[in-house]
Order: structure tokens, then C-alpha cells, then sequence
């Protein structure tokens, strides 16, 4: 509640006072000690009107059952908590009780004026990925264009969705959909780091991108023009060591301008179908047999080739270096013999040149 004190300060505040309630008792001189906190900050932090202000929230988020979500609980998003800019209270307004740590979550983004090839390609994906049985959680900004493609889709699907807002749980922008938030709050959830009677502001909702790149395990970029939020929301994704994936487009085409882009300058990988992204993501398949695989017996191999699979029969997966390190051989021989193998169906590649049985 306090002006001017982001997340960053917030946690430095509380790591330094030992604790929320002891920031508050520290007098104004013992804060001004603190690193990045001066003279207007420890002035806003000792002025009592503050805990006014938080009790009238404590009465919002009670009287409309909204569920905070502080960065030390055990419930907080761990995929979010490893940003070093995330916020340190969430506020979560659902039916349902939330996962926020299951497996599989993606965030798709992109124009706020989406061609059909953009609504197309959105929907598509998807649906793929629900076909597949990977059901992921779709997390978006529930903006016009591409976001409320996302969301909707989802629903479609019958996939649970997020719609990250930029401002209070008090209002709703843009009003129109109101109703797809409705549904969302049905078996998702709408999620904000903005207080009730957050005034309407740009940059807080390039300021929430950095949940919807945060939450997930990829960030995927569909239509966007040379500049834009999710642009922004890649840049961020990319800063958080997280996938990004951008769907490429006609070349000067207005809306792909800003995928082309990314794609040429190694920011995203390409993606055009749900295979590519269970691919890159190292997604097993589901809803299919695994046939059993006779791998004990290779009399038709040579030995070099059986010392790569015995050693693999140690480990889930490992890199190329690693195999070279353990079977004494050069990353030439070991990239052939692998080669083969893979070809023989016994050696499995996957990105990042790592390696592992086909069971």
C-alpha cells in the first residue's frame, strides 16, 4: 500500500526488519539504514494512515472472497516466486482452488488486433494440446485480441485458464468482457498485484506482464506488431530463463512483424503445431501404450555402442558431454554411435543435445 515501494524494496525491507509486523515498528531513523530506502519512503512507511489503508482491503478481499496470496507461503506460485520482481502479495478470485504448482502451464500473448490466421493458429494450439491429454493451465491478460482468443479457447476446451489483470479485483477492463471473466472465475481464477481502487494506468498492465511471463513454464507469441505488450512480455520471459515461442507469419505482414523478428534474432523458437511445443518443452505423450522394449540384449551391436547403452541404463537422461566424459570416447565417435542408435529406435535425442534410453 505504500507509494513508491515496489517488490524489490518490499523484500529488502522485510528481509532486513526480520519479518512484515517489524518494518512497521522500526522508527524512522533505524529505516534509514536500510539500503535504497530514504528520507520520502521511511516518512510513507511510519505514517500510520497506511495500516488505515490495508484494513480497508483486509474488508474487500473478505467481504468478496478473494484469497491473498503472500510470497512466503507455501501456496504462493513457485514458478513466480523465482523472479526476482514478483509481487509480494497476489490476489486470487476463483471457485476453485488453484495449483499454482502443477505441472504444466503455458501463456499465450499477443495483438490486440488479431487476424483470423492469428485466431486460427491460437485455437488450434490449443485444442491441440488438449487432444493430447497434456491439459496445461492457459494463462493470459484477457486483453482484446490474442489474450481473450486464449481464454476462450481454454474454456472451449475445457482447460482451466488465467486472466491476469491490470488493475483491482473492484472493476473489470475492458468491461466487455466481463462475461469470459465470469466463466474464467468458474474453473480458473482472475489474478492481480493491485489493490481495489487502483486507478486505470498503461503502465500497470505492462507491469502485470510480468506475472503472465512468470507463472509459466513458456510464454508462447502469437501476432504481433514491431513494438507491443508482447513483446514485452517475451523480453521478461527471456529474463526469467523461461521458453519462449513465437508463431511465424507472411513477411510484411503488419501482425507478424513482431514474431519474425523474435524468431530471427534467437529470442523465440518457432512453433507451428501442439508438436512442436511438446517437443521443446520435453512433454512425454500421453494417452499412448508404451510398447515394451527388449533392451538387454544387443548381440548385433558393437561395443562401443553397448557401453553408450549400458550407460544410459544408469541415468533418466544425460548430456552429449557427459556420455563423452563417462564412456572415455570423443564427442565425434559418441555423436555417430548415438546417430545410429537413434536411428536403430534404442537412443532417444532430445533438445540441448541430452540423450536418453527409448524405453
Amino acid at each position: 500500500m505504500i507509494p513508491k515501494i515496489g517488490s524489490i524494496n518490499a523484500k529488502k525491507l522485510i528481509a532486513y526488519c526480520g519479518g512484515v509486523e517489524e518494518v512497521f515498528k522500526q522508527s524512522k531513523k533505524a529505516l534509514l539504514k536500510i539500503p535504497g530506502i530514504g528520507d520520502c519512503l521511511a516518512s510513507e512507511i511510519t505514517n500510520q494512515k497506511i495500516i488505515g489503508l490495508a484494513e480497508q482491503e483486509i474488508d474487500f478481499i473478505s467481504k468478496f472472497n478473494i484469497k491473498p496470496l503472500f510470497y512466503l507461503d507455501a501456496e504462493y506460485p513457485e514458478r513466480l516466486r523465482q523472479c526476482e520482481d514478483c509481487p509480494i502479495v497476489l490476489f486470487v478470485k476463483g471457485k476453485t482452488e488453484i495449483n499454482f504448482n502443477r505441472e504444466k502451464y503455458i501463456s499465450i500473448v499477443g495483438t490486440r488486433k488479431a487476424t483470423d490466421y492469428g485466431k486460427q493458429v491460437c485455437e488450434k494450439l490449443i485444442a491441440g494440446l488438449s487432444e493430447k491429454g497434456y491439459n496445461p493451465i492457459i494463462v493470459s491478460g484477457l486483453a482484446y485480441g490474442i489474450d481473450i482468443i486464449a481464454h476462450k479457447s481454454a474454456l472451449k476446451n475445457n482447460l482451466q485458464t488465467l486472466a491476469v489483470l491490470g488493475h483491482g479485483l473492484d472493476s473489470m477492463y475492458p468491461a466487455s468482457h466481463r462475461n469470459v471473466a465470469k466463466e474464467i472465475f468458474e474453473t480458473g481464477a482472475l489474478i492481480t498485484d493491485f489493490p481495489s481502487k487502483t486507478k486505470f494506468d498503461r503502465n500497470n498492465f505492462i507491469k502485470r506482464n510480468r506475472i503472465i511471463a512468470g507463472l509459466s513454464d513458456a510464454t508462447i507469441i502469437i501476432e504481433s506488431g514491431e513494438q507491443g505488450g508482447a513483446l514485452i512480455t517475451a523480453d521478461l520471459a527471456n529474463s526469467y530463463n523461461r521458453e519462449v515461442f513465437a508463431v511465424p507469419g507472411n513477411v510484411g505482414a503488419k501482425y507478424s512483424q513482431g514474431c519474425n523478428q523474435l524468431i530471427k534474432a534467437n529470442k523465440a523458437a518457432l512453433i507451428e503445431t501442439p508438436e512442436d511445443i511438446e517437443f521443446l518443452l520435453g512433454w512425454e505423450p500421453v494417452n499412448t501404450q508404451k510398447q515394451p522394449r527388449q533392451i538387454t540384449l544387443f548381440s548385433e551391436l558393437a561395443e562401443d555402442e553397448k557401453q553408450i547403452i549400458d550407460y544410459l541404463k544408469t541415468v533418466e537422461q544425460e548430456s552429449i558431454d557427459l556420455i563423452c566424459i563417462k564412456t572415455q570416447m570423443p564427442v565425434s565417435k559418441v555423436s555417430s554411435l548415438l546417430l545410429n542408435l537413434e536411428f536403430a529406435g534404442l537412443v532417444k535425442s532430445k533438445p540441448g543435445k541430452v540423450f536418453s534410453l527409448n524405453r
